[in-house]
């Protein structure tokens, strides 16, 4: 393998990617992972690293806790990154939903500390607007965007609603909204072909207007944050393109919350701009599965455990 940071792009998951033990073999193998974890630990002052790598599982799955736990599984593998490849910059960074916080640490645009505290923020204010204004996600395969966009709007009545909220690659698009309007789209989207649909295993209606109840307390804490220019573009989750300032990182942040992920559209951009190398920087593999589905011939590593490690120093 061929490292080349002009043909390379770092990639960081969202919720749904967490699994209990998360981040355990690379704080066992390598010190500065283990330091991100207690580190993580004192700023929350709650047993994070404990919580990844021992559960209860149902703690973990926990919004308020899932999302730290992902943003700090994701810095300890960069942070393990870049001790083995110093002064390795990639073209893109680009990070799924919460992923996108992990994302600004990696561009220089979010302190490690800040971006730990406004994800636990974050999950806190999404888990009681989704108490509020109680809901869920699903999974459409096999329909096209504009169709399940049709659906949504159909199937939302009032203030009973459905949104796309994730445009994931073609052919799997994610909704949300609240769980009567939900059922009314899944039927919907049967009748109009959809080859499969899967209900998701959470119950906050993320990126969707739902989330409005969480808006003004998250817009004050992102208006409080020290943010900065990054120093690798990174790519909105919102309008699919780079974001070069802070103010529009500030803005993205708070844009975010209710409005579609548009990762298709990204990843599209990222590969028309001479990306050829993508690597998931965190925990497991989703976003290199979606990578599949819409960059034919794109290779795609996983860094987040010491045999992904391994492999990428075996295979150079």
């Amino acid at each position: 393998m061929d490292l080349d940071p002009k043909t390379c792009a770092f990639l960081f998951p969202g919720q749904g990617s967490q699994t209990l033990g998360m981040g355990l073999s690379l704080a066992k193998s390598y010190p500065i992972a283990r330091e991100v974890y207690l580190e993580s630990d004192d700023i929350l002052e709650i047993p994070l690293s404990q919580l990844s790598w021992e559960g209860p599982e149902s703690a973990l799955n926990d919004t308020i806790n899932t999302q730290p736990a992902l943003l700090v599984h994701s810095i300890a593998s960069l942070r393990v990154f870049q001790e083995i490849f110093p002064g390795f910059e990639p073209v893109f960074v680009a990070g799924h939903s919460m992923g996108q916080i992990s994302a600004l640490v990696a561009a220089g645009s979010l302190s490690f500390q800040d971006a730990l505290r406004l994800v636990r923020k974050r999950g806190e204010l999404m888990k009681a607007a989704g108490e509020q204004s109680p809901g869920g996600m699903a999974a459409i395969m096999g329909l096209e965007i504009d169709t399940l966009e049709k659906i949504c709007k159909s199937a939302s009545i009032g203030g009973d609603i459905v949104q796309i909220a994730n445009d994931n690659c073609p052919g799997q698009v994610v909704i949300s909204g609240s769980s009567s309007a939900l059922e009314r789209s899944l039927e919907m989207a049967s009748k109009a072909g959809a080859r499969r649909s899967v209900v998701l295993a959470v119950s906050i209606p993320a990126h969707s207007h739902l989330m409005i109840p969480a808006q003004n307390e998250f817009n004050q804490a992102v208006g409080k944050l020290p943010i900065d220019d990054p120093t690798i573009s990174i790519i909105s989750n919102v309008s699919a393109i780079p974001m070069l300032e802070k103010e529009m990182i500030r803005a993205e942040l708070q844009a975010q919350l209710t409005q579609r992920i548009r990762w298709t559209e990204s990843i599209q951009f990222m590969l028309d701009s001479g990306i050829s190398t993508f690597f998931e920087i965190g925990t497991g593999s989703v976003l290199l599965g979606l990578l599949k589905r819409i960059g034919q011939g794109a290779k795609g590593y996983p860094l987040g455990t010491n045999v992904n490690f391994e492999n990428i120093l075996t295979a150079m």
